[in-house]
C-alpha cells in the first residue's frame, strides 16, 4: 500500500521518540510504501481535483547504531530519512492519508480539512477524519463527557472566569488552541496576579478559555490513554510534573512514567473509544488525570514510543495493521 503522511517538516521531528516516524517505519517494516507532505503543499483545482506536491522517503530504522548516534547529538534533526522520490499526486491516488499535523489549530489547518474533506469526495482515505478533526476542539470535546470530568467553564468574559475561579478555589486556566502546557495557568482564588492571567489569556474578553477545578492527583501523573480505531492500547504514559510544576506535559519538563491502565482509566476508556471510532477517528489519545478526562487528542497524538520502550509493546505496528485491515475494508 501507499501511505501519505501530512506532518511537520521532515527535518524537525525528534525521530528518536516522534510518534509519527514510528508509524512510517511500522509502516515500511510491513513492505508499504512511505510518502510525506507539508501541510501548506496541499492545493486543489478543478482540473485535477485535490493534490499535493508529495516526497517519497525509507525511514532509517530505529534499530541503526548510526542513526541512533546522529539523533543524539542532533535533537533528532539527523537525517533519520532517505529521499527516494517527489511528485505532485493527487491524494485519491494513495491508499490512506494520515493527517499528523502539530498545532496550532489555525485558519490554515482549518482550510486543510476543507482541503482534505474535498479528497475523501474523490476517493481517498483520510486518518483522522477532517470533519471529525475540525468539529471536535481538543479541549472543549470533553463537554459531551462533562460527567466524566470536573468542574469546567469555557468563557471570554472576565467576570464569568473570576466567579468561576471563586467558588472553586483552585483552577486550571488554558487556551482552547494549545498543545504541550503553553498557556497553562494554575490559577487560586487569592492568586494576586489572577486579573492580570484572565486578560492575558483571554486577550481582554477577546478569546474563549478553558477554567477547570484543579486536580491534585497531578503529582501522579497526566495519563496519555490511546486509542486505535475503538481499540484500547493496554498501556498509558503518565506524565508527571517537575518540581514546583503543575503541568505533566513532557514539553514542559514532565517525566515520563509507562503504566498499565487502572480499572477507573479503562472505563473512560471504553466509553470514549467506541463513539469516537464511530466519527471517524481512527487515533485518539485521551488524557486522564487522577480518574477525571482532562482533553480528548485527536490532531497528532502521541506517546507510542515510549510505551514501547517500556514494554515492548508496538503501538506503531498495531497502528498499521488496524490501518490495513480498515483500508482494504473501505476497498
Amino acid at each position: 500500500m501507499r501511505f501519505v503522511f501530512v506532518v511537520d517538516p521532515l527535518d524537525t521531528l525528534r525521530s528518536y521518540k516522534d510518534t509519527s516516524v514510528a508509524m512510517m517505519r511500522a509502516a515500511a517494516a510491513r513492505g508499504h510504501e512511505i510518502w510525506t507532505l507539508p501541510m501548506e503543499a496541499l492545493f486543489w483545482s478543478s482540473r485535477l481535483g485535490v493534490c499535493a506536491t508529495t516526497t517519497r522517503i525509507h525511514p532509517v530504522p530505529e534499530d541503526d547504531e548510526a542513526c541512533k548516534k546522529k539523533n543524539s547529538e542532533n535533537a533528532g534533526q539527523s537525517p533519520w530519512y532517505k529521499c527516494v522520490d517527489e511528485q505532485t499526486l493527487p491524494l485519491a491516488e494513495f491508499d490512506a492519508v494520515l493527517m499528523r499535523k502539530d498545532p496550532p489549530f489555525d485558519i490554515e489547518y482549518v482550510a486543510a480539512t476543507w482541503l482534505l474533506e474535498r479528497a475523501e469526495a474523490e476517493g481517498a482515505r483520510v486518518f483522522n477524519s477532517p470533519r471529525a478533526l475540525r468539529d471536535h476542539s481538543e479541549k472543549f470535546a470533553l463537554a459531551e463527557f462533562a460527567d466524566l470530568s470536573v468542574p469546567t467553564l469555557v468563557a471570554r468574559v472576565p467576570v464569568r472566569l473570576n466567579e468561576f475561579i471563586g467558588a472553586e478555589g483552585d483552577t486550571v486556566l488554558k487556551p482552547l488552541d494549545g498543545m504541550g502546557g503553553r498557556g497553562v495557568f494554575r490559577v487560586r482564588h487569592d492568586d494576586p496576579n489572577r486579573n492580570a492571567i484572565i486578560e492575558t489569556l483571554t486577550e481582554f474578553g477577546r478569546r474563549n478559555v478553558m477554567a477547570q477545578r484543579f486536580i491534585p492527583e497531578i503529582t501522579d501523573g497526566d495519563k496519555r490513554i490511546l486509542l486505535i480505531d475503538g481499540e484500547i492500547v493496554p498501556w498509558c504514559l503518565a506524565r508527571i510534573p517537575k518540581a514546583g510544576e503543575t503541568r505533566g506535559n513532557l514539553a514542559a519538563g514532565g517525566r515520563g512514567e509507562v503504566r498499565e491502565l487502572s480499572a477507573s482509566d479503562h472505563e473512560i476508556a471504553a466509553r470514549l473509544a467506541p463513539v469516537l471510532a464511530a466519527r471517524g477517528l481512527f487515533f485518539v489519545g485521551l488524557d486522564v488525570i487522577g480518574g477525571y478526562l482532562t482533553e480528548i487528542n485527536i490532531t497528532s497524538p502521541t506517546c507510542m514510543v515510549e510505551i514501547k520502550a517500556a514494554t515492548g509493546y508496538d503501538a506503531a505496528a498495531r497502528f498499521i495493521e488496524a490501518l490495513e485491515k480498515k483500508c482494504g475494508a473501505m476497498q
